[in-house]
């Protein structure tokens, strides 16, 4: 069983049983296999370390939890398109469906061997959520660019903010839901810029009077992002003491994804 206390070499270890489990020899085969949330996983075991439960709780907490995001960030890989003829699009389609499935039976299983039921609870009102607020983030009329973000941030950061609601460890909840948003505005800002599919950046594009084109759009996610690192930086220094691990991980990340890319940029 690996003690939760934060260090990278735990962190490893953990991301290592978490691969060993959402890795499924027939899907490998025809889909890339699922990224795991480093960011989210040492928030995750972070909040873990500071409870008194045993260590094999925090341990199948962090990886149940683990495997709900990556069903949920699998299922949000789903195309759709117009080229329902191509049979490998519709193939890769439906088992990209299956493989989330996979993933979302994985964590009910883990959890039964607990015999945990209210965390059950907890993580299906929190996946119930999720869903419908991608749902009136991504089909139904925002008002603003303001109510587009607060939506995205709830969707990102809830599940982790439920499991330390219900772990009585609420003192990374406004970190976690600043972070999270940046970071998810960064990997979609450089997914389009890269000629990717960006779902967030599509669904902006599809609502003109919001941001305006595709390119007055990407200009105000940086202006976003830059405007967002200091209430971050001030989230992350308020932070209880017993959490300065995570402080330290999390201003070496801010540092990365900030400064360090604003000086390639200008370089």
């Amino acid at each position: 069983m690996i003690k939760l206390n934060s260090s990278e070499n735990e962190i490893k270890q953990l991301k290592r049983k978490i691969a060993s489990k959402v890795r499924h020899p027939y899907l490998v085969r025809f889909i890339p296999e699922p990224t795991i949330d480093e960011d989210k996983l040492v928030i995750l075991s972070s909040i873990m370390n500071h409870t008194n439960l045993s260590e094999v709780k925090k341990e199948q907490y962090v990886i149940t939890t683990m495997l709900v995001q990556i069903a949920l960030d699998t299922h949000d890989l789903v195309t759709l398109t117009d080229e329902e003829d191509d049979r490998d699009i519709i193939r890769h389609r439906q088992l990209t469906v299956l493989a989330g499935d996979y993933y979302s039976g994985l964590y009910y299983y883990l959890l039964s061997q607990l015999d945990d039921i209210p965390m059950i609870h907890t993580l299906a009102g929190a996946i119930k959520e999720i869903n419908e607020l991608k749902m009136g983030l991504y089909y139904k009329d925002v008002e603003s660019f303001q109510e587009f973000l607060d939506g995205l941030k709830k969707i990102e950061s809830l599940l982790i903010q439920r499991v330390a609601t219900y772990v009585q460890k609420t003192a990374i909840n406004d970190m976690a839901g600043e972070w999270l948003l940046a970071k998810k505005l960064l990997e979609e800002k450089r997914s389009y810029q890269a000629g990717k599919f960006s779902p967030l950046i599509d669904a902006l594009i599809k609502r003109p009077a919001l941001l305006g084109n595709s390119g007055q759009i990407l200009g105000n996610i940086e202006q976003t992002l830059q405007s967002h690192v200091h209430r971050l930086e001030t989230t992350v220094t308020q932070l209880p003491v017993h959490f300065n691990w995570l402080k330290s991980y999390m201003h070496a990340a801010i540092h990365h994804q900030f400064n360090h890319r604003k000086i390639a940029e200008e370089g």
